[in-house]
This record gives structure tokens, C-alpha cells and sequence, in this order.
């Protein structure tokens, strides 16, 4: 017999995105997020700013690549009302 209607139908994923789902492809564009990054980079609310731990030099104290942005001095935070 047909299920009554009342019944939840399953979803297609392949055809249909879920609730708080980002387009699984614009992903694949972003820069790589840092340790230090408070949000993947390319975040509505987010931009760049300096590697609070090494200051934006992207070295550590003993000239080491720092760990928190990889050594590109930037990390990526949150801006504004976020």
C-alpha cells in the first residue's frame, strides 16, 4: 500500500540542499583556513587582519614560520557587528 501523505517523504540530496548547507562546490575556491583564523576565510562578516601572534611579520620570535598563520602574517577575523 502508498504511505498516507502525513508521512515525511525522505529527501533527495542530490537534488535538493538542507537547511544551513552551502553550495558543497564554493568550497573548493576558499583560501586555507590558519590556525589562527577565527573563520574560514571567504565568511560573510569576516576579513583579513594581522597574525596577532607574531604582529603581521609572519615569523615567530625565533624567526620560525609562524604556527597561527602559517607565515603569511594574516589570519582571517571577525569584522564589524559579527
Amino acid at each position: 500500500g502508498n504511505a498516507p501523505s502525513s508521512q515525511p517523504q525522505p529527501v533527495d540530496l542530490s537534488t535538493q540542499s538542507v537547511a544551513g548547507e552551502e553550495d558543497p562546490g564554493a568550497v573548493d575556491n576558499l583560501p586555507p583556513a590558519h590556525a589562527g583564523d577565527e573563520a574560514s576565510p571567504g565568511t560573510p562578516g569576516t576579513g583579513e587582519g594581522l597574525c596577532r601572534r607574531c604582529g603581521g611579520s609572519g615569523r615567530v620570535d625565533d624567526g620560525t614560520p609562524c604556527p597561527e598563520c602559517d607565515g603569511t602574517g594574516k589570519v582571517t577575523v571577525g569584522i564589524g557587528g559579527a
